[in-house]
């Protein structure tokens, strides 16, 4: 017998016991046979609510999972740029790339996950984890570099971290094939030419170059104020506008091996099949479970319950009885 209990099980013991302890007393001294099936009833009834709340089960069951045997290092841009207003409408494109990873998460469950991100600097986020939660609440929080402090960045500041990530993956779980998903808009605003994501090359088995941005281009939010600001980066007395550079982009895509998808909100991302994984469940295995009692105990206590009910519907009736006869409220 397995015990999951639902609150504190000394607690459920200062609850029950007292109650149980006076179904007790009642029991013992009951007048006759009636009245003691009555507290049996009571007694039984808090027996079955504290087994509630206890939770029992017995061990057996199982249930199949999926694991996918891939290592994912997502390289997120967190330029300026990436809040310009031209996804879906006037929306910042950090939504999309936020929608986009959420979508990437649950295309292979099992996988372990990296974030990296890069503006003036890059900075490794969060290292290879399955905690897929984790990785969702990072990527909520993300915010872009304050403008501010901008001085201009290159697309390609986070080789060398990715080709390092990539290159401690292969070597610590050479077994496991990994894949680079780049998030950005290939704005190369830095006075030098973009660092090259070709070392990276042979540590990648798959993955995808994600481009967001139109040829328009969007305005872009002045992040100095942080969320709270209502005003625009500004260029020559109007409104700022970042402008995708798919040749950019392209060009890190064929270094890395990967293709390019320009994207918008209005087509669903196409995900490849992780080069290795065990996408089948007899391959993933079987997890054990616990098979539930706790029903048992409630449809007690509902039985226990209608009894009580009846009873003292019955005593209700008997009353109004009473009172109804000639004399019956002397």
């Amino acid at each position: 017998m397995i015990f999951q209990p639902v609150l504190n099980p000394w607690l459920i013991a200062l609850i029950g016991l007292p109650l149980a302890a006076v179904a007790v007393l009642c029991l013992v001294k009951a007048p006759d046979l009636r009245a003691r099936m009555l507290w049996v009833g009571r007694l039984l009834l808090v027996l079955a609510c504290c087994a509630l709340l206890l939770r029992p089960g017995i061990p057996g069951g199982t249930s199949q999972t999926l694991a996918t045997d891939t290592d994912v290092v997502l390289v997120v841009d967190t330029t300026a740029s990436i809040v310009a207003e031209d996804w879906d409408g006037d929306r910042p494109r950090l939504d999309g790339v936020r929608a986009d990873v959420q979508a990437i998460i649950d295309e292979y469950p099992g996988a372990r996950f990296a974030l990296v991100t890069f503006d003036a600097t890059a900075e490794l986020r969060m290292p290879l984890t399955t905690d897929t939660t984790a990785l969702a609440s990072a990527m909520e929080v993300l915010r872009p570099e304050v403008t501010s402090q901008s001085q201009g960045s290159s697309i390609g500041v986070a080789s060398a971290l990715v080709s390092e990530t990539l290159e401690s993956a292969a070597s610590s779980s050479p077994d496991r094939s990994r894949m680079v998903f780049y998030f950005g808009d290939g704005e190369q605003t830095a006075a030098t030419e973009p660092e090259s994501f070709a070392a990276s090359a042979e540590y990648t088995d798959g993955g995808i170059m994600l481009g967001y941005g139109t040829a328009e281009g969007g305005p872009m939010k002045d992040t100095s104020l942080g969320d709270t600001g209502d005003s625009y980066i500004q260029y020559q007395g109007a409104d700022a506008l970042s402008v995708i550079d798919e040749t950019n982009l392209q060009t890190i895509a064929e270094e890395l091996g990967i293709p390019y998808q320009h994207r918008t909100a209005d087509a669903a991302i196409e995900l490849p099949e992780a080069p290795t994984t065990t996408t089948n469940y007899a391959e993933s295995g079987e997890v054990g479970n616990v098979i539930e009692l706790y029903w048992i105990a409630a449809v007690a206590m509902g039985l226990l319950l209608a009894v009580e009910l009846a009873v003292a519907t019955a005593r209700v009736a008997r009353l109004r009885g009473l009172s109804s006869r000639p004399g019956g409220d002397r």
